[in-house]
């Protein structure tokens, strides 16, 4: 299962039959085993990873640091979901070291994240301060490269 797993993160677009020829089993339990991932949520969903740098260079991206104080009960589940439910939030992990959660925000100006931030995420009742981080730009995400990769020059130099 974990090297079915393996070739559809690495690819999502990779078929049912291409799979069953990477890994030797048979085509009907390949499906079996990906319908069975799919129902227990362990592929949560397939998706492209773009480099929305190359389609919309005025977009802005920004990692906040968030402290918060844990409610009694249920810890830090209830202040993560109401903020990873803010359309802005695209992630929202819990953290450890000097911060609670760290949130990655994407917007059209740094004013459109400043505005989420001080408007909506600062004010939750739990948040107790937050630091933000403009991203500047990507080079990987989820393991792919988004830099341009550079020519290599494979020439030995020559001496005079």
């Amino acid at each position: 299962m974990k090297r079915i797993l393996k070739i559809l993160e690495k690819d999502a677009r990779t078929t049912p039959e291409q799979i069953s020829t990477m890994v030797g089993l048979p085509l009907a339990e390949v499906r079996r085993l990906i319908e069975e991932a799919e129902q227990k949520g362990v592929i949560v969903k397939y998706k492209a990873v773009i480099n929305w740098e190359k389609v919309d260079p005025e977009q802005v991206s920004a990692l906040i640091e968030v402290r918060t104080t844990p409610q009694r009960g249920v810890g830090f589940d209830a202040i993560a979901e109401r903020i990873y439910r803010f359309p802005e939030a695209r992630s929202v992990y819990l953290m450890s070291g000097t911060y609670d959660l760290a949130v990655q925000v994407v917007g059209k100006t740094m004013q459109d994240v400043a505005n989420f931030v001080s408007g909506k995420l600062a004010p939750l009742e739990s948040v107790r301060g937050t630091v933000t981080h403009f991203l500047l730009k990507r080079y990987k995400e989820d393991g792919d490269i988004l830099a341009e990769e550079k020519e290599v020059n494979e020439r030995l130099p020559l001496a005079p």
